[in-house]
């Protein structure tokens, strides 16, 4: 991943990269890129963090607003043998000093917005690293790209296969994120060198134009970023912000053929599907990774696309672990409710050669037969080497080989697993996410639909509208048939909790609403 870039401009990868803005580490680089100039920008932070301070095998933490230079950045850092850690700039300053002291980081690259925002909660994020470097600079005590430019970019550092590579966080939803450690045979042989195969239908072309909305501090886009550069579409167009408005003229302007997306920012531009000449028109492959998606927004995406035979493709993984299963989605398979279940919590067979699955029963771990709900199990040469600071938390979630998702679901005889919810959440004859899909299909007025769990009680609907309210009439209508809940609690979407990824945190929503955390799930997993 240290030489990616330079190794692409050598074969002279014509690949056009267009953002929706700036680079942070080249703001005055403007929005349009070759594949030498990101190799150039990747030499170039490889100098500066070296001239920081940052030697092989030290740790270099980067947090900043979302953009793809997150990746540019880590690549850099593994230039010159130093191991990137990449944090989102939406964790409180609390989970930011949290997670820094376990770094022990040598270098922190941030800028002055988070620093302050981590201020402002009591937090010193200058105070966890030997250097601070800030992209845009005016902070007492810390060094700033244009002072350490200049400094050559040593030699490119060799390491070991199985030695820590790259360093992310988990979502957080339940409580301070998981440092994971990757490594160059878990994250690029097991994950990057299968999904860089040119499958008929669902594989990357040449002449694509390949869309990606994501939060850049996750380990899905640095496994990305090495497919993506080797398979070398015709244009990547980088989008770093979920506001559709904004993200509108750049889709118009190079309408994409494939686009990957996070759940909540497919959920955010669904708007731009109805609008005249919508800038999905051209898609034929959209690809949903992290969180559940609901049918109507997968719908609303097929019939956008003006292809005959759109294809959705939905991954269910995790940050430890990399995709388990895929799913495909078609305009035929999302018709409609199928015997009151939703199609969508299918989440399809494991990835062949790659991935085993095993439903067992929680309290004894063994095998339940096929049909009945239990704790997923998986079994990858993916599975990330440990959690930085926690190892005793990783090894309790290990039996033998098999690794504990934290998921509740149903093996099927067909060997497709069907997700109920996870063990934190998870009530007995009832799904929440399942329940959510429903209540998403009767209520088209909703954006998105969280059912919170609760011991003792019948669970807690939450309805995330434009405008923060809802037609009390149309309840009574949606719930016809569904398990008891109570009343639904109406709330806009920026007032709802969400991690980096847009997940609701739906512990922080909970105790938001209810005043506790008290969930029905052990947690034991999580």
């Amino acid at each position: 991943m240290g030489v990616l870039f330079d190794e692409c401009a050598a074969r002279r990868t014509g690949t056009r990269v267009h953002l929706d803005r700036p680079f942070d580490i080249a703001p005055d680089g403007g929005t349009e890129h070759g594949v030498d100039d990101l190799a150039r920008l990747v030499r170039d932070a490889a100098g500066w963090l070296a001239g920081a301070g940052a030697a092989p095998g030290e740790r270099v933490a980067v947090v900043k607003d979302n953009h793809w230079d997150y990746d540019l950045l880590a690549c850099a850092a593994v230039r010159i043998g130093a191991v990137p850690a990449q944090l989102s700039a939406h964790l409180s300053g609390e989970a930011l000093a949290a997670l820094l002291k376990r770094l022990d980081a040598a270098v922190v690259v941030t800028t002055s917005g988070v620093l302050d925002r981590a201020a402002a909660e009591g937090v010193d994020l200058r105070a966890f690293a030997r250097t601070t470097v800030v992209l845009d600079g005016g902070v007492p005590g810390a060094q700033t790209p244009a002072e350490l430019r200049g400094h050559p970019a040593p030699s490119p550092h060799r390491r070991g296969r199985d030695a820590p590579l790259v360093i992310n966080h988990t979502s957080g939803t339940t409580g301070i994120p998981k440092l994971v450690v990757h490594s160059t045979a878990t994250l690029v042989g097991a994950l990057a060198r299968f999904e860089a195969t040119r499958l008929p239908k669902i594989g990357i072309r040449r002449d694509d134009v390949l869309a990606n909305a994501n939060a850049y501090a996750h380990g899905r886009t640095f496994c990305w970023t090495a497919v993506v550069l080797s398979m070398a579409p015709r244009d990547l167009v980088v989008l770093s912000d979920d506001d559709p408005d904004r993200a509108d003229p750049l889709l118009r302007q190079h309408p994409p053929t494939y686009l990957e997306a996070l759940p909540a920012t497919f959920v955010r531009y669904r708007t731009l599907t109805t609008r005249l000449d919508n800038p999905f028109r051209r898609v034929r492959v959209f690809l949903s990774t992290y969180d559940a998606m609901h049918p109507p927004t997968i719908r609303a995406y097929l019939r956008a696309s003006a292809r005959r035979s759109p294809v959705w493709m939905q991954g269910w993984g995790q940050t430890e672990t990399g995709p388990l299963t895929f799913r495909f989605h078609t305009r035929r398979s999302l018709a409609g409710e199928r015997r009151g279940r939703s199609s969508a919590r299918d989440l399809g067979r494991p990835v062949p050669f790659k991935t085993r699955l095993r439903v067992v029963d929680p309290e004894t771990f063994a095998p339940v037969r096929r049909g009945r709900p239990g704790l997923v199990l998986a079994r990858t040469a993916a599975l990330c080497l440990d959690y930085l600071g926690e190892s005793e938390r990783w090894a309790a979630k290990r039996t033998g080989p098999w690794w504990s998702t934290g998921d509740i679901g149903v093996r099927r005889r067909d060997g497709a697993v069907h997700l109920l919810d996870r063990e934190v959440d998870s009530v007995p004859g009832l799904s929440c996410l399942e329940t959510e899909d429903l209540l998403e299909d009767r209520l088209p007025q909703v954006q998105e639909c969280v059912v919170l769990a609760r011991p003792g009680a019948d669970p807690l609907p939450v309805l995330i509208t434009e405008d923060g309210g809802f037609p009390e009439q149309a309840w009574a209508r949606a719930t016809r048939g569904l398990p008891a809940m109570q009343e639904p609690v109406v709330r806009s979407w920026d007032a709802v909790p969400r991690t980096g990824t847009g997940k609701v945190r739906r512990l922080a929503l909970l105790e938001q609403l209810t005043g506790s955390t008290e969930v029905p799930g052990t947690g034991r997993w999580t």
